[in-house]
């Protein structure tokens, strides 16, 4: 016992890694979804080059310096999402309908003049909705022998002991009434403590612990809500109808949360001829993310001629540096047979109980990668316009730092090891029928962020008590638009098509078999706007 008060007054006084982010969060808060007008949508986002259109603002800022004259818009969509998941023969659907406010901004044309190099000095501001996190997702099936998140729990309970000396007195919470030390302790992970006092694994007969695992039958189920918004702010320049230069400083407000719940049941326990009762446990966590991020994106757009249809484009994107808040409750529910006691016991662990019924959390800094993009557009005569973009972000050169600026190194060396590059190309095509109807077509391929054996790797002193992640595959976009241009009013309609496949874990152990998922959405875009 003397053991445990001494590592829970010392955790009181320095402050060690107690805290885990992963890297599921943070590639959510890294990719963005194809968002903004319907135009630019339509053509699959690949106007970097083509530019004059306001949703170039967050990918090539040149592209608002080929304004010419005023805009202002705005845009809303109705979007279905279905996600499909498949766990040893057992398929479930899930299926959302939502409606969006995805974009709304205008660009200030200021002409220059026509003779000096300088001709246009163009200001524009814009808001997409550039992440949405709303997703549901279900899976249901038998575990074999041996195979249980229980077992994650002992793991990282040995690995407390190993590395920080923990033992049973500071992992358990109660310890005869309310101690929210033990749950407030830098040296204490959440997984393992809230497994020991539901009774879900105890002392193995050699040292440390181990989890009692029988077949049983498993079922996940999450709600993700939320989104990120972006606001860009943009000035840029028009040198001689030629060289066209912008610069944009993104803000971006985060809001996500996740309530997940998994359990597992093993059946009745049986001990001769006598039945005590059925034994299962379920543990639902709930996480917030919150805060805000701010970064610079640089943009250039060159045209060699009138008469040479070509246009080049090159855009630099600063990290977007993220301070951001997580907080996060659990509560577990095991019903096991007490050999003491002889019967089932129920067994609740509540971190509200113990936290004055508030969540606990911390302040971190996340700075996602650099991202660089590359354009052409090509027009043929006044009908019709090609576009292509390729662009590119190292995943694994994320950052995690604390609040105090320190580096969270288990999360830094695991981004490294578990994440890699991503690719992302972008073709879009626009055909003018008339001078006022136009019709576009456009793709997106993005490349995978996670490495093939990439894990959900949570240190064992971490909060973190939802063990679920995905290793997301290659995402395909296909779109289709059309739109009308008056003297003045303008009308742009789009429809896309999103799909990945995703692997999916409940929890980390070795002979866990996969959850093939499926995700797919279908969204309607309608931009209205004026040019004046």
């Amino acid at each position: 016992m003397k053991k445990g008060i001494y590592f829970a007054a010392f955790a009181l006084l320095v402050t060690a890694n107690a805290y885990s982010q992963t890297i599921y969060d943070a590639v959510k808060f890294t990719n963005q979804d194809l968002n903004g007008t319907a135009r630019f949508v339509g053509m699959g986002g690949a106007m970097g080059a083509l530019g004059a259109n306001i949703s170039t603002i967050k990918t090539n800022p040149a592209g608002i310096a080929l304004y010419r004259s005023n805009d202002v818009m705005t845009s809303f969509g109705v979007s279905t999402d279905n996600v499909e998941s498949t766990f040893v023969g057992k398929t479930f659907d899930s299926n959302r309908f939502r409606w969006s406010f995805d974009n709304m901004g205008f660009v200030y044309s200021s002409k220059i003049s026509n003779i000096s190099a300088l001709r246009f000095v163009n200001f524009g501001f814009n808001y997409t909705r550039s992440k949405s996190f709303d997703k549901y997702m279900t899976m249901e099936g038998v575990l074999q022998k041996g195979v249980s998140q229980t077992a994650q729990m002992a793991n990282k309970a040995n690995q407390m002991l190993d590395q920080f000396g923990v033992d049973a007195d500071l992992m358990t919470i109660t310890d005869g009434g309310k101690n929210p030390v033990n749950l407030q302790s830098n040296y204490v992970g959440w997984l393992p403590a809230v497994g020991w006092d539901g009774h879900l694994f105890s002392p193995a007969d050699k040292g440390g612990y181990a989890s009692f695992l029988p077949e049983s039958d498993a079922w996940f189920n999450s709600r993700e809500k939320g989104g990120i918004d972006q606001y860009d702010f943009n000035v840029s320049f028009n040198f001689s109808d030629r060289v066209y230069l912008g610069f944009t400083i993104g803000a971006y407000d985060v809001n996500y949360s996740k309530l997940s719940t998994y359990g597992e049941d093993y059946g009745n326990y049986m001990e001769g001829t006598t039945n005590y009762g059925n034994e299962s446990y379920e543990m639902t966590t709930e996480n917030k993310i919150d805060g805000s991020g701010v970064d610079f994106k640089f943009g250039a757009i060159f045209r060699p001629s009138d008469e040479f249809p070509l246009r080049f484009g090159v855009a630099v994107h600063s990290p977007v540096f993220y301070n951001l808040t997580i907080k996060t409750n659990v509560r577990s529910v095991s019903q096991i047979y007490s050999p003491n006691d002889k019967k089932v016991l129920k067994h609740v662990v509540d971190s509200y109980d113990y936290l004055n019924n508030l969540d606990y959390g911390y302040d971190f800094r996340l700075r996602t990668p650099w991202k660089y993009n590359f354009s052409l557009g090509y027009v043929f005569g006044s009908s019709v316009a090609f576009g292509a973009e390729y662009e590119y972000q190292d995943y694994s050169s994320m950052r995690f730092n604390y609040s105090d600026g320190a580096s969270m190194q288990y999360e830094n060396s695991t981004a490294k090891e578990m994440l890699k590059g991503v690719h992302s190309i972008r073709l879009g095509v626009e055909w003018k029928v008339i001078p006022q109807v136009a019709f576009r077509s456009g793709y997106n391929y993005i490349s995978e962020a996670f490495e093939s054996a990439a894990y959900k790797d949570l240190s064992p002193n971490s909060i973190n008590t939802d063990t679920d992640f995905a290793n997301i595959k290659a995402q395909n976009n296909y779109t289709l638009g059309m739109g009308y241009q008056g003297n003045c009013f303008y009308a742009d309609l789009a429809y896309q098509y999103s799909t990945y496949k995703a692997n999916f874990f409940a929890f980390d152990h070795v002979d866990l078999p996969v959850t093939k998922v499926t995700n797919a959405r279908s969204q309607v875009l309608l931009t209205l706007g004026m040019r004046f």
